[in-house]
């Protein structure tokens, strides 16, 4: 059996393109948590076309399992 590995979906305005400091931190837009990261991705995806023409607009993969259970990273 696989172990579940939970992303973050989430995304916002940012003070500059080139990084991920956020505008506004309580208006952030939760998309979701998904237990795969394809699941994620196309959350990810969806959210990040719909934004593609704003460029202060950014949306990120957060990878949850890595922070919950940091020991996954060793396999």
């Amino acid at each position: 059996m696989s172990e579940q590995k939970l992303h973050l979906v989430i995304g916002g305005r940012v003070k500059d393109p080139q990084t991920l400091e956020f505008v506004d931190l309580e208006n952030l837009d939760y998309v979701g948590v998904y237990a795969d990261y394809a699941a994620a991705e196309e959350a990810w995806r969806d959210k990040a076309q719909r934004t593609v023409d704003d460029a202060e607009m950014k949306y990120v993969v957060v990878h949850l399992h890595r922070l919950l259970q940091p020991d996954m990273l060793k396999r």
